[in-house]
């Protein structure tokens, strides 16, 4: 884990918290999948703070850090043709400023 100025925010989600992945166009590189846009999602850990790889990709400093999260995804949520079991999920590591609290009509 990167290390953390005691000065510096604190994480937006936490462990266990539900999330979906904003949709989005993206100029550019972009480390979020497009399958995950729009998604729900739970966080299942808060894996420090980095910087910021869509601006290293242009040789640029990456900051201010931002918060990665581990997110999980079930599969059935993620592809409606999904023919294996319901408990499948997806782990993706997903930054801050991709993701939004869940509302119910995201939850749907």
């Amino acid at each position: 884990m990167s290390s953390l100025n005691p000065e510096s925010p604190a994480p937006v989600f936490a462990a266990g918290q539900s999330v979906t992945v904003a949709s989005r166009a993206s100029l550019g590189h972009c480390r979020t999948p497009f399958y995950l846009r729009g998604r729900p999602g739970l966080v299942v850990e808060v894996t420090g703070r980095f910087r910021d790889p869509e601006l290293l990709a242009y040789h640029k400093p990456g900051l201010p850090q931002r918060y990665l999260y581990r997110v999980r995804f079930r599969q059935t949520d993620l592809w409606p043709d999904y023919g294996g079991s319901a408990a499948d999920n997806l782990d993706a590591d997903i930054f801050e400023h991709w993701l939004q609290p869940t509302t119910e009509e995201t939850a749907r």
